[in-house]
């Protein structure tokens, strides 16, 4: 006697799902725990397996892929060896009622269900009964034609209909669009690894206390300092001052650093440029002037383009450690978090100090994890004695302001 094939219940709440389409052909030979379907629910796609043996038929009227199904269809049967006589399936016919249907081949009674013709995902007939969208005049956009969920927002939003599980939208402005583009090209492009570790900045923040006392608003920021102190180490570990190209590996003479600055229209990155031949004042002046200008959207295209390396600093937000990603083609990116007081083991003694993290990323195709380190640990010592550090390139040439 032929053992039915129907549609079983892949979670407690599953009432339908997708037909996938078959993972063998019709007539050939089943093994019991071999993949038989694959069925899509609201949550997974998963492969049903077979609980008997025997031969697979598939009758006129079984499921096309993409085709909505309900827990406890007939989908097809498996013929014992030497059986012969095929059942066909006019209509769809339910094996069991929904509620009880739980394993992948369900024992049998029958009743009439009417069969859509429009393939329809669950979570897409739901939206459309909360939002009261005719789903069945909708043109779907899923495989086979398949409706999903998309197809019946971007109908609400064509008939000005209110989506009431969502609270509102905006428009994707140009800027927003080319910072996406740039993001997804970055990662899709490069090998990017992450390192982090700390730094004693309590040096660090005694020397711009100095200076703010001195010079007041004009005194240098953190960010000015890391700026100047990067490109000190970038000097010395140049092979993070490179990019990649089709077959080599193209390394940098200047150094011109991108500062990550948050404005109302998005992220965007003006670049100061020959940090290395600058003041550390003068690195001020350049990052106020160009800070200024993006967050008045006055910013030129060639004061955003030859950056060779980046700084963003999430500070001021309280963050410590997080994952930069790399502006595409530079080959490395280095985030600054806060600077928080904490206790320190100095000379076996438990000291108060202020502690900086610092995250580098870097693409691992350019640079190897030593080199990447080595440049972390030079940007640690920097900026636990910057005013040395500065001392050794104040007399380096810079060009007036």
């Amino acid at each position: 006697m032929a053992i039915p094939i129907t549609i079983p219940r892949l979670g407690w709440n599953m009432e339908e799902g997708i037909f996938v389409g078959w993972l063998r052909r019709d007539g050939d030979p089943i093994q019991a725990g071999e993949g038989l379907f694959t069925l899509e629910s609201e949550k997974a796609t998963e492969d049903v397996e077979c609980l008997d043996s025997g031969i697979l038929r598939i009758p006129a009227g079984s499921p096309k892929p993409g085709d909505p199904v309900k827990v406890g269809d007939l989908i097809g049967y498996l013929l014992v060896p030497g059986e012969n006589e095929v059942p066909t399936i006019n209509s769809q016919e339910t094996l069991l009622k929904p509620e009880a249907v739980k394993g992948p081949v369900p024992v049998s009674t029958s009743r009439k269900v009417e069969r859509t013709k429009i393939a329809i995902s669950p979570r897409a007939r739901r939206k459309a009964a909360q939002t009261g969208v005719d789903w069945r005049n909708l043109q779907g956009t899923g495989r086979t034609g398949r409706i999903r969920e998309e197809d019946v927002r971007n109908a609400c939003k064509a008939a000005k209909i209110r989506d009431e599980s969502e609270v509102g939208d905006s428009r994707i402005t140009p800027t927003r669009r080319i910072i996406a583009e740039r993001m997804r090209h970055s990662l899709s492009t490069t090998a990017p690894v992450t390192l982090t570790t700390t730094a004693d900045a309590t040096n660090l923040m005694n020397l711009r206390k100095e200076m703010k006392t001195r010079q007041g608003e004009k005194a240098p920021g953190f960010t000015d300092f890391f700026v100047k102190l990067a490109a000190v180490a970038l000097a010395a570990h140049p092979r993070l001052n490179s990019r990649w190209g089709n077959d080599r590996i193209i390394q940098l003479r200047e150094i011109h650093i991108a500062i990550a600055v948050d404005t109302e229209a998005g992220l965007m990155a003006p670049v100061i440029r020959d940090v290395p031949r600058l003041t550390l004042d003068e690195v001020a002046h350049w990052s106020r002037a160009l800070v200024d200008r993006a967050r008045k959207g006055a910013l030129k295209m060639k004061e955003m383009e030859g950056g060779t390396f980046t700084i963003t600093n999430l500070g001021a937000f309280g963050i410590d450690a997080f994952t930069p990603i790399i502006h595409w083609p530079q080959c490395a990116i280095l985030g600054i978090g806060r600077i928080r007081r904490q206790p320190v083991v100095v000379d076996d003694q438990v000291v108060p100090r202020e502690q900086v993290t610092l995250n580098l990323t870097f693409d691992h195709r350019i640079a190897d994890g030593a080199d990447a380190a080595r440049l972390l640990q030079t940007v640690v010592g920097l900026i636990e004695e910057p005013a040395a550090a500065l001392a050794r390139v104040e007399n380096a040439q810079a060009p007036g302001i």
